[in-house]
């Protein structure tokens, strides 16, 4: 049986540090056929080197560069728009996959025709050592339960856009991938989690989401003036919010 080709989009900047192993993880896939966007938001480390390098040993390696430094969101939106793949995937810099992980989640959506689908995570100190602590993906979420508990990790995500139809990242400097996330569950009913954890998310000392207080402020900020929601419910949401931030690092 044919594989379907899956698009891998990763934003890239100054990602020298982890860049290689998060490449690794992905060339080591059981699921062969895919194709990995590398977009480089204008790195000023050795972060083209490396993708240069693996260029030379896999031809499924793409690596675009902007003209000017422009955010995950717009690094995001040019992986999907020059993706060739009906599935798109997403993965972060500095995260891994588990080698069954794209393997598990396609022959998961092509059995049940999910368009939109994640996973739970392992959260991994920044020296790459797991540990146990795991954020577990619900069977399914939707728009309301997104909105009380952003658990949709974007290295997590595959959408076929088959179902999905196109879609891009809402141009918000941060928290653009649970803006996303939103805006396709305004339209498909349901996201669909796979209870195992096929992702190792990297808490970096000093990365945007490892900031609370940034966190919140983007979650808040999403909720408001992306989402347009009146004081009232974002309050309310924002409260439960809080509350599942909190069970998922306990």
């Amino acid at each position: 049986m044919n594989q379907v080709l899956v698009s891998i989009v990763t934003p890239v900047y100054n990602a020298e540090r982890f860049l290689k192993e998060t490449i690794i993880s992905i060339r080591e896939q059981s699921y062969k056929n895919w194709e990995l966007l590398l977009i480089d938001d204008c790195s000023n480390d050795n972060s083209s080197k490396i993708i240069k390098e693996f260029q030379k040993i896999d031809s499924r390696i793409r690596y675009i560069k902007l003209e000017k430094n422009s955010g995950a969101s717009v690094s995001r939106n040019i992986g999907i728009k020059n993706a060739k793949g009906r599935f798109i995937a997403f993965a972060d810099s500095d995260d891994l996959w588990e080698p069954k992980k794209l393997e598990i989640q396609i022959n998961y959506m092509l059995k049940h025709k999910y368009g939109f689908t994640f996973t739970s995570y392992r959260y991994m100190k920044e020296n790459g050592v797991k540990t146990n602590k795991v954020a577990k993906a619900p069977f399914k979420i939707n728009y309301n339960g997104l909105l009380k508990n952003t658990i949709i990790g974007c290295s997590t995500v595959v959408i076929d856009k088959d179902i999905i139809g196109e879609f891009e990242m809402p141009l918000v400097r941060r928290g653009q991938d649970t803006a996303a996330w939103l805006q396709i569950l305004r339209k498909e009913k349901y996201a669909y989690g796979i209870q195992m954890d096929l992702v190792n998310y990297r808490l970096v000392g000093n990365s945007l989401s490892s900031n609370k207080i940034k966190a919140l402020k983007r979650t808040w900020n999403t909720y408001r003036n992306v989402e347009r929601l009146n004081i009232f419910k974002c309050s309310y949401v924002f409260c439960f919010y809080i509350y599942n931030a909190i069970k998922k690092r306990i």
